[in-house]
């Protein structure tokens, strides 16, 4: 019998980039991974959102700096991940988090300009952030990619097609990402996150959230941003080496439940 194997499950002094880092799942990640030691890259297309985000960590006595990132700019990308690996000497994890809300019949006059939106910022932006952290991730020990997708990956609502399509996309990049990078030791997985409170199900009412959740979930509640977050280390640590190609619903339940 072979020896057991003692696996870090430590993600001190590891560096992570997550992107769309400003508010919701993004910054509970950035302050989760933080909270566990990690040298945190905090990117949002809002400046002012990723600089405070930093600051609440640099109060919790965590390490974390903050760059402005567009996404749906493949230039600045290439920049900022750069800035990123020189400032801290590396980077070992990528969290392709950063989303946007489209919703658009498929007659609306503005549903192309929609779709590309969505197409750009929920699909394309994550081969090219990985595309510019591959030679840092390379000569990492613990190298890690997570994509953050949603449940409209794996079933569909109305009126959301640009982002079903995107988030669909996702799924898949994750898999054939994890095929492809599999031999060079680096993990490429995917969350689907359900019902979250975010900015973007704020403007639902409390009544509909509750109706919702009750009616869809498995645990009858919509889900916090830091739940989500903490899968994500999971699946970011040294010892969840054997681990890629998944595609993990964060979801209450949801995916499970038939009526």
């Amino acid at each position: 019998m072979a020896d057991f194997k003692e696996l870090s499950r430590s993600v001190k002094g590891l560096t992570v980039l997550v992107t769309g880092a400003a508010s919701g799942m993004g910054r509970a990640t950035a302050r989760v991974f933080a909270a566990e030691g990690a040298n945190v890259a905090v990117t949002d297309c809002e400046a002012q959102g990723a600089h405070a985000v930093a600051r609440e960590i640099a109060a919790n006595g965590g390490l974390a700096e903050a760059w402005k990132l567009d996404v749906a700019d493949g230039g600045e990308i290439k920049r900022v991940v750069s800035d990123v690996a020189a400032h801290f000497g590396g980077l070992d994890i990528v969290v392709n988090n950063a989303g946007i809300s489209v919703r658009v019949a498929i007659d609306d006059e503005a549903y192309e300009d929609a779709w590309a939106r969505g197409i750009a910022v929920m699909l394309t932006a994550h081969p090219r952030v990985i595309r510019a952290a591959l030679p840092h991730l390379r000569k990492s020990k613990s190298p890690r990619i997570v994509n953050i997708a949603s449940t409209e990956a794996l079933g569909a609502t109305g009126l959301h097609s640009p982002y079903s399509a995107a988030k669909g996309g996702v799924a898949s990049l994750t898999r054939s990402l994890a095929v492809e990078l599999g031999r060079e030791g680096i993990t490429v997985n995917c969350i689907c996150p359900g019902p979250i409170r975010t900015a973007i199900t704020d403007r639902i009412s409390e009544e509909h959230k509750t109706i919702y959740a009750k009616r869809r979930t498995a645990l009858g509640r919509y889900g916090d941003p830091e739940e989500v977050a903490h899968m994500t280390l999971s699946l970011c640590l040294p010892a969840a080496s054997f681990l890629t190609g998944a595609v993990i619903p964060v979801d209450g339940g949801l995916m499970a439940r038939n009526a």
